[in-house]
């Protein structure tokens, strides 16, 4: 029987949930909250962990058990890469990724500050985390209006690119792929709702595309979001994502529980 730890706030997420009844059946599960987990998270130890909160608390939670040498899904390094968009950008483009152009400015004041874009920019919260800033900025007016609340925030801005309004929503749990489509929520209607869609709906080669942000990234569980973009609909990654949600699709839970117990395997064999 192998003992499986998830880090997280919400254990009754959808994922997690499916998750969770799987493993239970033959397995123990258990759970740290990563703000009030104290030393007794380190009196018995499970056989993995799962990292589904990216709070410095959680890291550092993360890093911890890593140190003990209990496996963590995702790293701790890897889930706080995910959150720096500006090594997140670099990274991709070192590895040949279509990975949107990305700059970095000190703070959204000093962005403001300057000429103001020659085109459409999309403009983010440099750290990832949740409410963090995505905003669509046409002019120097609209740049000047939105820094007026985030006037110090770190950011980044990527060009905006044509694209068909949707953005593609790709998740992977240990090299198997997931997909729906999702109106933007930078188009003028708002978010809307998600519709799952099959591989075989995919363009061709976005599937091995986004398993090859895992290898790049180091990553057994996470999302990234693709536009298409152009004439021909060409891939252009705009954001990825440690351990997203993954909600509503078919076969998830149950890669998540393989995944769990194939590596709380492999980190006994690692510790014998």
């Amino acid at each position: 029987m192998s003992t499986v730890g998830f880090i997280t706030p919400d254990p009754d997420h959808p994922l997690l949930a499916g998750a969770t009844e799987l493993l239970g059946r033959d397995h123990r599960v258990v759970t740290l909250h990563p703000e009030t987990a104290g030393a007794e998270a380190f009196e018995r130890l499970a056989d993995v962990y799962l990292l589904k909160s990216r709070t410095p608390r959680a890291l550092a939670l993360a890093r911890a058990l890593e140190s003990r040498g209990v496996p963590v899904v995702n790293s701790a390094e890897a889930t706080a890469l995910c959150q720096d968009r500006t090594a997140m950008a670099e990274l991709a483009c070192d590895a040949g990724l279509p990975f949107a152009t990305t700059r970095t400015y000190a703070s959204l004041g000093e962005l403001a500050a300057g000429p103001g874009p020659a085109g459409p920019l999309v403009v983010k919260s440099r750290h990832s985390r949740r409410h963090d800033l995505v905003a669509r900025v046409d002019n120097r007016s609209q740049l000047v209006e939105l820094a007026g609340g985030w006037a110090n925030e770190p950011v980044v801005t990527q060009d905006f690119a044509e694209n068909s309004g949707y953005d593609h929503k790709l998740w992977v749990i240990a090299g198997t792929v997931f997909a729906a489509l999702r109106r933007s929520e930078l188009a003028p209607e708002g978010r809307g709702a998600t519709r799952s869609l099959g591989l075989g709906q995919l363009p061709p080669g976005w599937a091995e595309l986004v398993v090859r942000v895992g290898e790049v990234f180091r990553l057994d569980v996470y999302g990234v979001d693709v536009l298409a973009t152009g004439a021909q609909g060409a891939p252009l990654i705009v954001d990825i994502n440690a351990f997203p949600g993954i909600r509503g699709q078919a076969g998830a839970p149950e890669a998540l529980a393989a995944l769990s117990l194939r590596r709380a395997r492999e980190g006994v064999a690692a510790r014998a």
